[in-house]
């Protein structure tokens, strides 16, 4: 019972995950991650003020940010879920560790401490006032629990593992390299956003003409710690147009190397699952490569650019899956 209670709530919870994910996106994307400027609550409320007595206080308790209820509820729905993303998964490790069934412990043991570092990174994210690297690592930690969640699904459904494809040994290599290039690439997406450099370069397939020679470096990739406030971001023209150009280049890289390895693993594999999973990589691979060009082309659409994150998380939690299939099928045969 307790087997099928955590499949049934591994798949609940990454679902959740996603839409946390699709929420914190959105979230940033309206310009409502100081929508609330307290945390956990919104304006010393557990929901956002809505009468003309409490409008009038919580104004009064933060005249430098008044009330605009649209992004004020923005940020605390997201909160909301994000709450029971997190009362989830503490119900996933203390099921693990305590139930009659040797379920595995490290995971969830790992996602516990994840979640409680993600809460901490959104406390931070407000109270630091979108400090960009707190924005780009929250960032990161949603789209890591997505990933571990993944793996975590596979590890209660050892059925899906079965068969051994060892003539798959000599893609483990590309498959790493492949993963760390995504990763990086999501990580550079986030700085660019982090730092509302997505629409610094309007034009194709770079940037401006004369981008090369304006380039900025120390400032782009420099944490700018120190400032009050870095909402809307504080860095020069030239350093966001740097950091969208490098993360243009890597989308490149990324296209390449990750179109490369779902071709080698689609020739290679033998399997159905195996060749399932190589030609889903390259449809969500293709589907975010169009995805940011649409973000270019039509100067950032809401519904455009928070489907370039979601898909994005989708991209990172397919190579995780894929790696670990590589890692399960060769290594069954080593043994």
């Amino acid at each position: 019972m307790n087997k099928t209670l955590l499949q049934k709530l591994s798949t609940w919870t990454i679902l959740l995950t996603m839409v946390v994910i699709i929420l914190g996106a959105y979230t940033r994307l309206t310009d409502a991650g100081l929508g609330c400027p307290d945390w956990p609550g919104c304006y010393g409320f557990i929901k956002v003020p809505m009468t003309e007595s409490r409008i009038a206080q919580a104004e009064m308790a933060f005249p430098e940010r008044p009330l605009e209820p649209f992004k004020a509820w923005n940020e605390m729905i997201h909160r909301y879920f994000a709450g029971t993303l997190g009362l989830m998964i503490a119900a996933i490790f203390f099921i693990s560790w305590f139930g009659k069934l040797r379920a595995p412990r490290l995971l969830p043991s790992v996602l516990a401490v994840l979640v409680i570092f993600q809460a901490a990174l959104g406390a931070w994210t407000v109270t630091l006032s979108l400090l960009p690297i707190v924005v780009m690592a929250h960032l990161m930690g949603g789209f890591t629990l997505l990933c571990l969640l993944g793996l975590y699904w596979l590890q209660l459904r050892p059925e899906l593992l079965q068969g051994m494809e060892p003539q798959l040994q000599k893609l483990k290599p590309l498959a790493i390299l492949t993963t760390i290039v995504v990763a990086l690439q999501i990580a550079l997406g986030g700085w660019t956003a982090a730092n509302y450099a997505a629409l610094a370069c309007l034009e194709l397939p770079v940037c401006e003409p004369g981008w090369a020679s304006r380039l900025a470096l120390g400032e782009a990739f420099s944490l700018h710690l120190g400032y009050d406030d870095y909402e809307f971001g504080v860095m020069s023209q030239d350093a966001r147009q740097t950091i969208h150009a490098f993360h243009r280049i890597g989308a490149g890289i990324t296209l390449l190397i990750t179109g490369l390895f779902s071709w080698l693993l689609w020739q290679q594999a033998k399997t159905a699952l195996m060749k399932k999973l190589a030609l889903a990589l390259a449809a969500i691979l293709l589907l975010q490569f169009v995805l940011g060009v649409l973000n270019i082309v039509l100067h950032l659409p809401l519904l455009n650019a928070v489907a370039h994150n979601f898909v994005g998380a989708n991209l990172l939690l397919c190579m995780v899956v894929i790696l670990y299939q590589l890692r399960h099928r060769t290594r069954e045969q080593e043994t």
